[in-house]
């Protein structure tokens, strides 16, 4: 049975307040998709992290790095490309009693830390919502689905709508 790389022993750590220790782990997370962004399942992510032992808790920064695909949103060519990502987050014992979650602290309990669950929030808040493969793409053509960043096709632009008829105006006037 493999060893889950992301548990990482606290033993020394939880005893000793204020000392440091630096941690390189990688392994895989798991597949997590935002949007039609996607770190694979079989991706596997690296994690540069400092632990610092501190009152109530152990407190974690990390630089993330992973591997993401997609597809941009104007052309639909495929993307990938890599995560970067800077994460601090304070991992405490939580309440057994209390019925209300401690939602701002990953839990702390015995006396090993998962870092994976750190691993898997960061990494999904940093996947593009929206990528493109460069900010000039001109897309698909709404009418026939010609890739204008190829070249242009002979559909007809559709007329302007009328509603919008003041702002054409301003637009065309001329600046001061």
């Amino acid at each position: 049975m493999a060893q889950n790389p992301w548990l990482v022993s606290i033993t020394t750590l939880k005893r000793s307040p204020g000392v440091r220790r630096q941690e390189q782990r990688s392994g895989r997370v798991g597949e997590l998709a935002v949007a039609g962004s996607v770190v694979p399942a079989d991706a596997v992510v690296l994690a540069d992290a400092t632990l610092d032992s501190v009152h109530g808790g152990i407190e974690v920064t990390a630089d993330l790095t992973a591997p993401w695909r997609g597809e941009c949103r104007r052309c639909l060519d495929p993307l990938s490309g890599e995560l970067h990502t800077r994460v601090r987050e304070l991992y405490r014992p939580h309440d057994r009693d209390k019925t209300e979650e401690d939602e701002e602290t990953y839990p702390l309990s015995g006396e090993v830390l998962d870092l994976q669950p750190l691993v898997r929030d960061a990494l999904l808040l940093e996947l593009p919502l929206a990528p493109l493969c460069s900010d000039a793409c001109r897309g698909l053509c709404p009418t026939c689905g010609a890739d204008l960043n190829a070249g242009t096709c002979d559909c007809a632009t559709a007329p302007a709508d009328p509603r919008w008829a003041a702002l054409d105006a301003l637009k065309e006037r001329p600046s001061k």
